[in-house]
């Protein structure tokens, strides 16, 4: 029986392959560096099924296998887990072998392969947490240094910047800690500089794409998460519908049913955490959009966020509002569409509800 399904267990330096039939059947096992991966990988006959976890470098690797004609597949970890032979035991080997058992099962979700493109666009969001948590860190160590002393600043950058401006003025400052604050208050200049600049490149990206421009019609969606979502999901094709793409985002309640009776937990958090933070917060401005507008002018998505408002706690109702974002997105990508603020009145839901309340 021929070969049909790779697993490749990725590393820097060392690869762990299992060759697997279409029994199942575990026909070879071997290690490569990364070299003689790349020299074996171009040696298998078009068409071969090659799995791997998505994991990094998982992209890169899934794109060479598509230019050598064969068929990448990328596998969540966590559904990877469950096929290890031993839970105890977890190396390269016992991986890889589950990483091709996996893929072989006819229910398993993929995980859509990113073009370079959309790497290095969301690269620059990588780069711009990375700012953003680095710049919080010199903010609070300033902060700490100066506590030492007896002053005590407001948490706010406005209120740091004034202190560090006119250091001499701060009487029992040491003159050397003088120096080390002038220091590293420089270097906090430098990373929120560079903060500054992703922000600039990242809305420069989103005020060039048409898809980005779209998604920015609606309330709550600026250009960072914009530019994110497009990076992220592309044309939308890989999800088959806006409930999918939401449930991936862990917009959703997880469940805990038996018996027939549907049980609703908190929301599952799975998946992309940075898009998922970027639509809750883009949440809260249309909660406050929402409550300022005048009802005569409001939309129907605003007069639902007040109902929704009235009726349940402030966070299931950003989650709520989030959720909407998402599966709006996902149709405008999607379907190449413009958004319609109106778009709802025209849902037979939406005639069958009036229908129920004139009765």
């Amino acid at each position: 029986m021929s070969t049909i399904t790779l697993g490749m267990d990725l590393a820097k330096r060392v690869f762990s392959v299992c060759e697997m039939d279409a029994a199942g059947h575990v026909l070879r096992r071997q290690e490569l560096k990364r070299e003689a991966f790349a020299a074996w990988l171009g040696q298998q006959p078009a068409g071969t099924v090659v799995a791997m976890e998505a994991c990094s470098g998982a992209h890169h690797w899934a794109r060479r296998c598509v230019a050598l004609g064969l068929q990448p597949r990328l596998i969540a970890a966590q559904f990877v887990g469950p096929f290890r032979k031993s839970r105890t035991t977890k190396n390269d080997r016992n991986d890889a072998e589950a990483i091709a058992t996996a893929t072989r099962q006819g229910n398993m979700r993929f995980v859509p392969v990113k073009s370079v493109e959309q790497q290095a666009r969301l690269a620059w969001h990588r780069v711009r947490e990375g700012y953003k948590a680095e710049s919080l860190a010199i903010g609070n160590r300033l902060r700490g240094l100066l506590a030492e002393f007896g002053l005590v600043v407001a948490n706010s950058d406005v209120a740091l910047r004034r202190v560090l401006a006119d250091l001499e003025a701060q009487a029992g400052l040491p003159g050397e800690l003088r120096e080390l604050l002038r220091d590293l208050a420089a270097h906090w200049a430098q990373v929120r500089a560079r903060l500054d600049a992703c922000d600039a490149h990242i809305d420069a990206h989103a005020r060039q794409d048409a898809r980005c421009i779209r998604l920015r019609s609606m309330v709550g969606i600026g250009p960072i998460a914009a530019d994110a979502v497009v990076a992220t999901l592309g044309s939308a094709t890989d999800f088959a519908m806006a409930g999918s793409w939401a449930a991936w985002l862990g917009l959703v309640p997880m469940q805990h049913s038996t018996g027939g009776r549907a049980r609703l937990g908190t929301i599952s958090c799975r998946g992309d955490a940075y898009l998922r933070t970027l639509l809750i917060q883009g949440a809260r401005s249309s909660l406050q959009r929402a409550k300022a507008a005048a009802t005569e002018q409001a939309t129907p998505e605003q007069l639902w966020i007040r109902m929704l408002d009235r009726r349940m706690p402030f966070g299931k109702v950003l989650v709520a509002i989030a959720n909407k974002h998402a599966r709006q997105a996902w149709a405008m990508l999607a379907r190449d569409v413009d958004y319609d603020p109106h778009a709802c009145l025209q849902h037979p839901r939406h005639h069958q509800t009036n229908t129920v309340q004139a009765a």
